[in-house]
């Protein structure tokens, strides 16, 4: 019977309960109606009551037997595989089960009432019944279905999420050593060409930095504002390795703070700018940073070094491959023979 409530949902896709008071209800007096010609209207009402008796004693005992049989199959069957076996099995059981029903019952009817029960001609009872209980069982196997279905797509979209979340953990998680490389790179340029106490404050600077990349390093994405801080913090520490040779102009609207943006990604552009172009008195690089249209564009004018750094060749594609995984709208990238610019787009909160 499945009385446990958590039973009747893990089986049935729901709970079945007012489904069955109501269900019986009305097939006893769809029954009544068919075979007794509507009792209610032709007999008297202690008549009436006892014929539409009979008619919820059949009910009762077909839609039970019938429901445990129908449990027992999505037992026995669980997988979507086996529906086809299942449901041909289950159209057997009700054929079954409403000849058991008729003969069982119409024999303890017979000692209940004494040999005075005179029931319908049972080629008239079968066919009917067994068509009116397979519809019932059909609105149970539609709403299991209708559950199934919801739940296997839920599944699959968390199985979706699970993936994308891991493939953006393992791209965040490679953005960090590939900052950590080029920042080591830039600590050996500090100690060859400056002093001792350059390093040591390069050095702390750093950590300030690789706080914030802790802190901000479990989430996909973070608000302009807070890249933005972090994004003048590195500029900070290269600029006690450049000076004024290398300048950046922000220009960002107030309005687009709030938008978000992938963890670390214009930290990426200013270093691969800084790395890959040259920086000195006589060729100073000029990086703008600025807001358009729903799009970070960071640009720099292409100032290509004569000798070529080692690269991990992650950081654009890393970029680019995040922001699939976070958003329909690309990573714009154009460069012709003066200018480079990337354009991050910025993501509503």
């Amino acid at each position: 019977m499945l009385i446990n409530k958590e039973k009747r949902i893990k089986y049935l896709g729901f709970n079945d309960f007012w489904f069955v008071v109501i269900g019986i209800l009305i097939l006893s007096f769809v029954t009544d109606f068919i075979f007794s010609n509507s009792s209610f209207t032709r007999l008297p009402f202690i008549r009436a009551v006892l014929n539409w008796s009979v008619s919820l004693f059949f009910s009762t005992c077909n839609w039970f037997l019938i429901r445990a049989i129908m449990i027992f199959l999505r037992k026995r069957y669980p997988t979507l595989k086996d529906s086809v076996k299942r449901i041909a099995l289950f159209f057997l059981a009700i054929v079954c089960a409403v000849l058991v029903v008729d003969i069982v019952g119409g024999l303890f009817l017979n000692q209940v009432f004494r040999g005075s029960y005179n029931p319908p001609t049972r080629s008239k009872i079968v066919i009917p019944v067994i068509v009116i209980s397979t519809m019932t069982m059909a609105i149970y196997e539609a709403i299991y279905y209708y559950i199934r279905l919801k739940k296997s797509i839920r599944e699959e979209e968390q199985a979706k999420q699970a993936i994308v979340q891991a493939q953006l953990d393992t791209l965040r998680n490679q953005a960090q050593p590939h900052f950590l490389f080029n920042s080591l790179n830039t600590l050996r340029d500090i100690i060859d060409q400056n002093s001792k106490e350059d390093a040591k404050h390069f050095v702390d600077k750093l950590s300030s930095v690789y706080r914030f990349i802790l802190e901000s390093g479990n989430v996909n994405l973070i608000s302009l504002q807070e890249e933005l801080k972090f994004a003048k913090a590195y500029v900070h520490i290269q600029s006690e390795r450049f000076g004024q040779n290398l300048k950046v102009n922000w220009n960002i609207s107030n309005a687009s703070l709030t938008f978000m943006i992938a963890p670390m990604c214009l930290q990426l552009l200013l270093e691969n700018a800084i790395k890959h172009n040259i920086i000195s008195k006589v060729k100073p690089l000029i990086i703008d940073v600025k807001t358009k249209d729903d799009y970070l564009l960071v640009s720099n004018k292409i100032q290509s070094k004569s000798t070529k750094i080692p690269s991990t060749r992650v950081g654009l594609a890393n970029i680019k491959k995040r922001y699939e995984l976070l958003s329909d709208t690309s990573v714009e990238i154009r460069s012709d023979k003066e200018y480079f610019i990337v354009a991050l787009p910025l993501l509503n909160p």
